[in-house]
């Protein structure tokens, strides 16, 4: 058996042999072939320089022998770089290491200079309430003027715009009515004076035991009754919008006046007009609205869950986009006792001062509201990752690595963000640059 597998170790390596040098016979005449097609590829082209570029061919045939070589070897050299450069010889990009962990990235220095780290830190806090709002009327410094009677619009003083002082006369109305009531209250007034004279005859025919006392007390009943009614025509008269100087007037003149004044019952600017000369305006209409300016109300509705937040004098920051982004400070002049039960809302407002007109009502507002500040467990809103509907942050473990964890956190205040749970006092975190750490994280993951 021995003998055996001598012989046939031999005839292998007899075997080996005799194929090497197959081999490299084949591999010499390939190469003989590849040197010829080059060197025949070299000639053709000496020639066609030769025939159309001489002077390039002359070049190249005082050139240095070297050179010439050196020309004949440089496709091999090319080819050479391209086969390193397709087997990333030559990438200079640094090797990522091996990661596990989805949450794990690996960071570079370039990566490493867009990042700033910081320790969760325990602080005072002041939670902020983002509210939607508007800018209206201060209802304290606000009046819609009617007309006192029904009537006809004989004249219009007031126009939109318009400064007026309490008292001016906005709009005169000729009325049927006021007249009837004018001339009711010459004839109560008359008949009052009438009784009287009646009643003090009456005391002295008593006197005189001319009549009874029965009659006597008759008349001085009708006397009181005839003052009672002159009382009332005058109240009525007070009620359609004359005052008790021109009551008088009228009492002494005798003469009926059928235009009735529509008087500005507050000092301030006309904001509304809906009346025009000839049109018929009943008592209930509002026929201008006069608002003083220089004090507004921003008022926003908030949600029912968010209103035990919100307390009187609570500090408020007010952004109106409308004025470039201008910020008021003021506090909360009133929350609401109950809840609308259409938007369940709660109105919330302040009173914000406009000395300077900028501000109209109407414009949109923002109203930051600053709750009462208490020490929590913070996290720059900076450091704040939102995906897949969780807050996510990037802890540093080393100078290359960071793994991001899935924290729990409250509503932001001041640019920070309170910690519910997931992180502790004291750890190092990503505070700038977090965007750029996901980015690279799903960068590597993807393999890129």
């Amino acid at each position: 058996m021995k003998q055996e597998f001598m012989a046939a170790v031999g005839k292998s390596k007899e075997l080996y042999a005799r194929y090497r040098e197959v081999a490299k016979v084949h591999i010499q005449a390939w190469i003989a072939i590849v040197i010829k097609t080059q060197n025949d590829w070299y000639a053709l082209t000496h020639e066609w320089f030769s025939a159309h570029l001489p002077r390039v061919a002359q070049q190249y045939d005082k050139s240095p022998q070297w050179t010439q070589k050196g020309l004949f070897y440089f496709p091999w050299f090319c080819l050479f770089l391209i086969i390193l450069n397709y087997f990333n010889v030559f990438d200079r990009s640094p090797v990522i290491k091996s990661v596990q962990d989805p949450n794990v990235v690996i960071v570079n220095d370039d990566l490493r200079n867009m990042i700033t780290d910081g320790r969760i830190y325990t602080g005072s806090f002041v939670e902020e309430l983002r509210a939607s709002g508007r800018i209206d009327f201060n209802e304290l410094f606000l009046s819609r003027i009617g007309a006192n009677v029904t009537g006809r619009v004989s004249e219009i003083l007031g126009i939109p715009g318009q400064v007026v002082k309490q008292g001016d006369i906005l709009a005169k109305i000729t009325s049927t009515e006021l007249t009837q009531s004018q001339l009711a209250y010459l004839k109560a007034r008359s008949a009052s004076q009438l009784a009287d004279q009646a009643a003090n005859r009456a005391r002295i025919l008593y006197k005189e035991d001319v009549i009874a006392l029965a009659e006597l007390q008759r008349r001085e009943s009708e006397a009181s009754s005839a003052k009672a009614e002159f009382r009332a025509a005058n109240d009525q008269l007070r009620v359609q919008g004359m005052d008790q100087p021109s009551i008088d007037r009228l009492a002494k003149s005798g003469l009926i006046e059928s235009t009735n004044n529509v008087i500005a019952t507050i000092p301030g600017e006309i904001v509304e007009r809906k009346i025009n000369k000839g049109q018929v305006v009943q008592p209930a209409e509002a026929l201008f609205t006069v608002a003083d300016l220089s004090s507004l109300w921003a008022v926003s509705e908030i949600p029912e869950s968010n209103a035990y937040l919100i307390h009187k004098g609570q500090k408020i920051t007010l952004i109106i986009p409308a004025l470039r982004n201008a910020e008021v400070e003021g506090v909360v002049a009133h929350v609401d006792s109950i809840v609308n039960p259409q938007t369940r809302t709660v109105v919330v407002r302040m009173e914000v001062p406009n000395k300077d007109g900028l501000i109209k009502p109407g414009m949109l507002a923002t109203m930051m509201i600053e709750s009462q500040p208490t020490e929590r467990l913070l996290v720059p809103a900076s450091a704040v990752i939102r995906e897949d509907n969780h807050d996510h942050v990037f802890i540093r473990q080393d100078d290359e690595t960071y793994r991001m964890v899935t924290v729990k956190l409250g509503p932001e205040g001041k640019g920070c963000r309170p910690v519910i749970s997931g992180l502790k006092e004291g750890q190092e975190i990503a505070v700038n640059g977090a965007f750029h750490l996901n980015a690279e994280r799903k960068r590597q993951l993807s393999g890129g």
